[in-house]
């Protein structure tokens, strides 16, 4: 102990000074032989070395180390993350919605209702491509840490080719990218112009429409007013049928049954509802009852309105079928007239004017379709 004690105050008083006492190589010989071997005193003159510094303070965390990707390494790391995110079924990064199944396989929401309109069109479970679990939409919920992650991936602008992040790239293209396709101010009176906008200035100073006569542009308005007066004859249609005094209408619920046959086709058919104090029921077909509407890609639906009540007289109506209140189909309005008696009290299957084939999956894809019928009975 007496000797320990010496060595103690040795290597203290050789502390302050470099001069007196044992000199450095001493006082680590000593460390050495106290601790216990050279490994150790490494370590000991590590963490000595740690606290040196002026700035340094014992009761603050040590500072994290970060790590420098070498070059190449981003890009590889996106890829990574493009086939980490990208969807089950297209392999294709999701541009919406991204939903997962309960084992969390990833799929937009394209080919998510896809599935599920196949599944009822084959009157099949719908499955997950990967684990073949069942997916419904009351199973499947949204991933909304992937579609922020997707939404902050880069991605290239396809007119200027420079990348910007997925979730930016819309606002760019329609407002600060100068090699966006733009159209000139004077197309409202025919000129056909298309560019990028960075030379729209040029093309409008040297534009030739502004300098053309008045017999010129009247033909090329007659052209534009054409399109035009097909939307206002619609509208002045629907006004007109407004003013009938018979107007009914009532939110239609289509159900989805199958035939009889040796292979069964799907359709669709309303319960009973009464409108204009008459019996009435829809039905529906997809795509005009074809034998394999799953193998095609383009999906229509046809619907016909059937009188069930028996009239003493021919009945005169218009009718129209819009969207119901909560659901986000977009249909357009086409207005179709028949005269229901005894004898023809079915009208002739007329197409369901929705947008494409991605509205109809929609609808195939819900459990029930929800529609709202107007019906304008014709005063004679």
């Amino acid at each position: 102990m007496s000797s320990m004690e010496e060595r103690g105050e040795v290597g203290v008083a050789a502390a302050p000074g470099s001069s007196g006492g044992l000199g450095v190589g001493a006082v680590g010989a000593a460390l050495e032989t106290v601790v216990g071997g050279p490994s150790m005193q490494e370590e000991v003159g590590f963490r000595r070395g740690e606290g040196l510094g002026p700035e340094s303070d014992p009761d603050e965390p040590p500072p994290k180390k970060r790590m420098r990707l070498p070059e190449g390494e981003s890009g590889k790391l996106e890829e990574r993350l493009y086939s980490v995110l990208c969807c089950t079924v297209c392999l294709d990064l999701p541009k919406a919605s991204v939903y997962q199944c309960t084992n969390g396989h990833l799929m937009c929401a394209g080919c998510f209702i896809h599935l599920l309109a196949d599944s009822r069109l084959k009157e099949e479970q719908a499955t997950c491509p990967n684990c073949r679990c069942e997916i419904t939409k009351s199973l499947c919920c949204r991933n909304l840490a992937v579609e922020k992650a997707v939404s902050e991936l880069p991605t290239d602008c396809p007119f200027c080719l420079k990348q910007f992040p997925r979730s930016s790239l819309e606002r760019h293209q329609k407002e600060e990218c100068q090699d966006r396709v733009t159209q000139c101010k004077y197309k409202r009176i025919g000129c056909p112009w298309k560019g990028p906008f960075h030379e729209l200035p040029a093309h409008e100073e040297e534009c030739c429409h502004p300098t053309k006569t008045g017999t010129e542009l009247m033909g090329i308005l007659g052209e534009m007013d054409q399109s035009h007066s097909r939307e206002l004859t619609l509208y002045n249609s629907i006004f007109s049928l407004l003013c009938y005094e018979k107007i009914g209408f009532t939110e239609v619920q289509f159900r989805p049954y199958r035939t009889d046959d040796f292979i069964t086709r799907l359709y669709y058919e309303s319960p009973r509802f009464t409108v204009l104090n008459q019996t009435w029921v829809l039905k529906a077909r997809v795509n005009d009852s074809e034998r394999n509407p799953n193998l095609s890609c383009k999906r229509t639906l046809s619907f016909q309105l059937i009188l069930k009540s028996k009239v003493n007289s021919a009945i005169e109506c218009s009718f129209l079928l819009l969207k119901g209140p909560y659901d986000d189909v977009r249909i357009k309005p086409v207005i179709h007239h028949h005269a229901f008696s005894n004898d023809t009290n079915e009208t002739d299957y007329v197409p369901l004017p929705i947008t494409d084939s991605v509205e109809c999956n929609k609808l195939l894809a819900a459990k029930n379709i929800n529609l709202r019928l107007f019906i304008f009975q014709i005063q004679k």
